[in-house]
C-alpha cells in the first residue's frame, strides 16, 4: 500500500474542496443549525474573562474558589461567567460536598482557543515587523 505525500499545494486543494462542499450544503438545514451553534459559541468566547477561565481550566478541573484565587475575580462574577460557559457546553461541572468543580467539556475547545492565540501572535509579530520597517524608511 503506497503512502500519499500531501504537500502544501495538496492541502490547499483539499481545503478548497472542503470549502466548496460547505458552500453546497450551506443551505442545508443541518448546516444552518451548525453555523448558528458556531456563532453562539463564538459569542460565548467573545469575553476576555471567559477566555481567562478557559485558560485556567486547560490543565484540569478547578473549584469556583480556586478560580477566584487564580483570576482575582469575584465569586459572583466567576459564577455568572461559568453559567454562560456551562449553558453553551464549553464547561461541565460536578458537585463534591459544598464545592462545585469545573472542567473543559472537550479538549478541542482549548486547542481552538490556542490556535486563535497563535494567529493573533503571528499578526502582532507581522505588525511589529511592519512598524519597524516603517520607522526605518
Amino acid at each position: 500500500m503506497s503512502r500519499i505525500n500531501l504537500n502544501t499545494n495538496h492541502l490547499d486543494y483539499v481545503r478548497c474542496i472542503f470549502l466548496d462542499i460547505v458552500a453546497i450544503f450551506r443551505n442545508n438545514a443541518t448546516m444552518k443549525q451548525i453555523f448558528n451553534m458556531h456563532a453562539e459559541v463564538c459569542k460565548t468566547l467573545a469575553n476576555p474573562k471567559r477566555l481567562e477561565i478557559i485558560y485556567a481550566l486547560k490543565e484540569g478541573e478547578l473549584s469556583v474558589g480556586e478560580l477566584v484565587k487564580r483570576l482575582g475575580i469575584s465569586k459572583a462574577n466567576i459564577s455568572q461567567h461559568l453559567a454562560i460557559l456551562r449553558q453553551q457546553r464549553v464547561v461541565v461541572s460536578r458537585r463534591e460536598g459544598v464545592n462545585i468543580y469545573y472542567r473543559i467539556s472537550n479538549p478541542k475547545i482549548v486547542k481552538a482557543c490556542a490556535l486563535m492565540r497563535e494567529v493573533l501572535m503571528e499578526q502582532l509579530t507581522k505588525e511589529g515587523r511592519l512598524a519597524k520597517k516603517a520607522r526605518t524608511v
